[in-house]
């Protein structure tokens, strides 16, 4: 059953990919929109963009009510300057995702933007 009261942080940029796999292949909706910044902008496969919390919800409501499976990928070494990181991993179907994480004051990261694929 999800947690969808407590979820671990992400304490690099890089753990962010390994929770989404997680999570949703949990079905922990929540879960994954706790993985982005209140306003953060998510890219969804019909050419669409999601925007901030309420927006993501939807999207990944609708993608785990299809259940699909998960596996992680190859993550590259996320590149840090600052409080901005960009992370990359190439999926093992091989699509390639993009992100932008941001540190929180608490040291903790979060995506802004999510690109899911940038090979169509």
């Amino acid at each position: 059953m999800p947690n969808l009261t407590r979820h671990q942080p992400a304490t690099t940029p890089n753990d962010l990919g390994r929770l989404f796999v997680e999570r949703a292949n949990a079905g922990d909706v929540e879960g994954l929109v706790a993985l982005y910044e209140p306003e953060a902008v998510l890219a969804f496969p019909s050419g669409n963009f999601a925007s901030g919390h309420t927006e993501i919800r939807a999207v990944y409501q609708d993608l785990v009510a299809t259940a699909p499976a998960f596996q992680a990928g190859a993550q590259e070494p996320a590149m840090i300057s600052g409080d901005l990181a960009l992370t990359s991993t190439r999926l093992v179907g091989g699509a390639v995702t993009v992100e932008i994480a941001h540190r929180q004051p608490d040291g903790t990261w979060l995506w802004a933007i999510d690109q899911p694929n940038i090979l169509r």
